[in-house]
């Protein structure tokens, strides 16, 4: 429908008071309408954030959810927050300059989820990069972890969780592991994406730049029992990929070889552990022997 102004101030001359109201406040609602929905565009640009090219293209990740967005919001500033108006009422002193008020129906089309959670907000990436010597320094008085080619976005996204739950601030991953900043990551790390660091980098590099006095840990189908190993209170812990484990030049590198055993010894049992339980377990143990 086209309105010109001159048919708009005809009509307004034959409308009685009640009548004009009402016309405005229609076309007034309709022009809110109009400013309010989201575009085919902006839906075609959101959902390309599911690519990793196209998140280092616009340099912006998607997080979803009052969780996971909430604790974002903690330490990053948004891009944009699309959100329904229960999200938005209670979060009236949010300071974002491009907040859009979306129904549930709007939420769903531009949503990773299948049941979508109030609010969809985009940040800035972090760096994901850092300096060998911090890094050095870092592991020296840390316990770290590092992945080697960990596929899955639901596992990366379980360690995330995990090794913030175990108090590890920064995880070193190599180049073919999963991007931590895929949607499905993000949600899997329930938040906790905001205070882990994730570093990609030549873990082989790392290894060999670190002093021999460094504990570095791997887990290992021969390895030494974990429950009877000596470990140190700093060291990179390495976790290897879900189903070929540690790469075998990463693996000549590691000088403490440990073994999750099963229960009870020589039964038959599964194969290997999930590597996200493996990671959980063994952080538990570090942890255990610090108290």
């Amino acid at each position: 429908m086209i309105i010109t102004c001159s048919s708009f101030a005809q009509d307004r001359r034959h409308l009685g008071n009640e009548n004009k109201n009402k016309f405005l406040f229609c076309i007034s609602l309709g022009l809110h309408y109009l400013c309010i929905v989201i575009s085919k565009n902006q839906i075609k640009a959101l959902r390309m954030l599911e690519k990793k090219k196209y998140r280092i293209h616009q340099g912006e990740f998607v997080a979803e959810g009052p969780k996971v967005v909430g604790d974002l919001l903690s330490s990053m500033h948004p891009i944009c927050i699309y959100a329904t108006e229960t999200w938005l009422s209670s979060n009236v002193g949010l300071s974002c300059s491009n907040c859009v008020e979306v129904t549930e129906a709007e939420l769903k089309r531009i949503s990773f989820l299948q049941h979508p959670q109030e609010v969809l907000a985009t940040f800035r990436l972090p760096d994901t990069t850092e300096n060998l010597e911090d890094s050095v320094s870092k592991i020296k008085n840390n316990i770290c972890l590092a992945l080697d080619g960990v596929q899955d976005p639901g596992n990366l996204g379980t360690i995330i969780r995990v090794a913030d739950w175990f108090g590890v601030e920064t995880i070193y991953c190599s180049y073919d592991t999963a991007d931590a900043y895929n949607p499905k990551v993000v949600q899997a790390t329930m938040g906790s994406i905001s205070r882990v660091k994730v570093i990609y980098t030549d873990l082989v590099t790392l290894t060999d730049s670190l002093p021999n006095d460094v504990g570095l840990y791997g887990t290992f189908l021969d390895g030494e029992n974990l429950w009877e190993s000596h470990l140190e209170h700093s060291g990179l812990i390495v976790m290897g990929n879900e189903g070929n484990g540690i790469s075998p030049i990463l693996a000549s590198r590691l000088r403490n070889k440990l073994l999750i055993p099963p229960y009870p010894p020589g039964q038959n049992s599964a194969e290997s552990l999930n590597v996200a339980i493996a990671t959980a377990l063994c952080l538990a143990e570090f942890r255990r022997r610090q108290r």
